[in-house]
């Protein structure tokens, strides 16, 4: 019994000590892979969120450039002829957009006429780049200090304020220049970029931030390092946006993983030559890989048994719901079932569950809402009636039915005479009902497979498939069908009310074969039935409008 407990002791120390010489090479091994993984790994995030920085950048520039240019076209510059109302419009955008540190007009000349809270209002500026490359065009400066608006504006930190400019020309009516949009961009939002982006990565690890303007100078770094010039050797080799990493020795004398990315605009914005920096020390970055080792070393000849034991009977108990969500998920996408059940296992496996069946609510609620949006974008809110966007779509369905069965296509323009009067002396929401009502009974008139659109006011537009045998007669009788059921009186709030139309018609493909044309001579016939004293049809083939029924307007 002793010569049998001392074998299998001695085994079991043999056992032991190959584990461990085991778990000694596997540790040393995986920590060598995992740093050269683990650099690899936060090389390539480093890249990304550079470029993720750069992007930001680029767009938001973009962005508040098109705010501007936007701004630039409105009547109220363009018109220059109150100065009160562009001041309240400079406050409210500087407001609304607090990186914007001042904003102003100039006149022509360069002097400033109105600004965001008065500031530098009767100065001129006429000599400095915001206007005289404003004034040429479209005009997105680097960061600069601006030493007299600094002097004005408030600044609670102390420290040096920096700022970006862009700026426009204000052209009026006729072309001339009226003046300039100048403003400048507090330099503090790239800093709040970098913190809403550092944020996320702070958590997993130690990162710092650079941004380097075109000739290398520190724009954004720690304090110490601003408006140094920064040389690294893979500045040089970097060559696009699409970010890049190495493992680079600073001034400091320390090497980082660094990942870099350089602006390349976006859309009509082309960059200022912004190159992002984000660095890691290298320390920081293999200390994973040094706690992995450890830890493989300190718990590996122990465990790994154990752990191939324990794996083999616990592997089928995880993997079990996994089976049965797998299942699921086939019994779904053949239609078996409408949902996904909700497991009840470990918190990942739960997790898991709800996770995919919210995930199947959300795509049947998205598609959903896609179709309900799709029917607000094709018809118009007001009457419920189709509108142009369903009208573009109509059109071609219509001329393929219409030439399969060697029909014609009816169009029928109709702008509702007397309306104005009845809007202006009830109001708009007596106007909006009368609309609603005008709909309902031009829906009367139509016939299963034709289109009433309208066009926006008390404009609209019928398509009616007709016979071509008898394509003008049916079209005619339509017409004078659809006068009568308008001039029909109507009462609303208690309001005796009664309106006409007048309709301007033609044939498609009688008329013309091209129906833009078509519809152009049916715009032109109503300009004729407008011109003949209202309440009448005119088409494109009749000398005179075919009158209405009497009416009192």
């Amino acid at each position: 019994m002793r010569s049998s407990h001392s074998l299998r002791s001695r085994f079991a120390i043999l056992i032991a000590l190959l584990v461990s010489a085991l778990s000694w090479m596997l540790g040393t091994l995986i920590g060598q892979d995992s740093s050269q993984r683990i650099r690899e790994e936060v090389g390539r995030d480093l890249a990304e969120v550079s470029v993720m920085m750069v992007d930001r950048l680029d767009r938001d520039m973009q962005s508040r450039a098109g705010m501007l240019q936007v701004l630039g076209q409105l009547r109220a510059l363009s018109a220059a002829n109150d100065l009160g109302e562009v001041r309240r419009l400079l406050d409210r955008l500087q407001v609304e957009f607090p990186s914007i540190a001042w904003i102003g007009f100039t006149d022509a000349a360069g002097k400033v006429q109105a600004s965001s809270n008065g500031i530098l209002e009767g100065v001129s500026i006429a000599q400095r780049p915001v206007y005289l490359e404003g004034k040429q065009g479209l005009f997105i400066g680097d960061v600069h200090e601006a030493v007299l608006l600094a002097k004005l504006l408030p600044n609670p930190s102390g420290e040096a304020m920096k700022f970006v400019d862009i700026s426009l020309p204000v052209h009026g009516p006729a072309g001339d220049l009226v003046g300039v949009l100048a403003s400048h961009l507090s330099w503090g939002w790239a800093d709040e970029v970098r913190l809403s982006i550092l944020e996320p990565i702070q958590q997993r690890r130690n990162v710092e931030f650079f941004v380097i303007g075109a000739d290398r100078t520190v724009l954004l770094a720690p304090k110490e390092m601003i408006g140094q010039r920064l040389h690294l050797p893979a500045l040089n080799a970097l060559l696009n946006n699409q970010g890049d990493w190495a493992v680079q020795e600073w001034p400091d004398g320390k090497h980082y993983l660094t990942g870099l990315a350089t602006s390349q605009g976006y859309k009509d914005y082309p960059g200022l030559g912004w190159t992002v920096i984000a660095r890691q020390s290298l320390d920081e970055a293999y200390a994973p890989a040094r706690e992995l080792t450890y830890h493989i070393l300190l718990w590996g000849s122990g465990l790994a048994l154990l752990f191939a034991f324990l794996g083999w009977l616990l592997a089928g108990y995880f993997t079990r719901p996994l089976s049965q969500i797998a299942q699921a998920a086939d019994r779904l996408s053949a239609g078996e079932i409408s949902e996904i059940p909700d497991l009840q296992g470990t918190r990942e496996i739960k997790l898991l569950s709800h996770s995919i069946r919210h995930l199947v609510e959300s795509l049947t609620h998205q598609q959903n809402a896609l179709g309900a949006m799709e029917t607000l974008a094709h018809h118009d809110r007001l009457t419920g009636l189709p509108n142009r966007v369903a009208l573009e779509n109509y059109l071609p369905r219509a001329q393929q039915r219409c030439r399969a069965n060697h029909s014609c296509l009816a169009l029928l323009y109709l702008d509702l005479d007397g309306f104005k009067p009845i809007n202006d002396q009830f109001g708009h929401a007596t106007g909006d009902q009368l609309l609603r009502e005008v709909a309902i009974r031009l829906r009367d008139c139509l016939r299963e497979g034709d289109l009433v659109a309208r066009l926006g006011g008390d404009e609209f537009l019928m398509l009616l498939q007709v016979p071509g045998s008898d394509a003008k007669a049916q079209t005619r009788l339509i017409a004078q069908r659809t006068l009568a059921a308008l001039q029909a009186p109507l009462t609303l709030n208690g309001q005796l009310m009664q309106i006409g139309c007048s309709i301007g018609g033609a044939l498609w493909p009688l008329d013309s074969a091209q129906i833009e044309t078509a519809l152009e001579l049916a715009d032109q016939a109503l300009y004729r039935a407008k011109h003949a004293g209202k309440n009448c049809a005119a088409f494109h083939d009749q000398a005179e409008p075919t009158p209405s029924a009497p009416q009192n307007d």
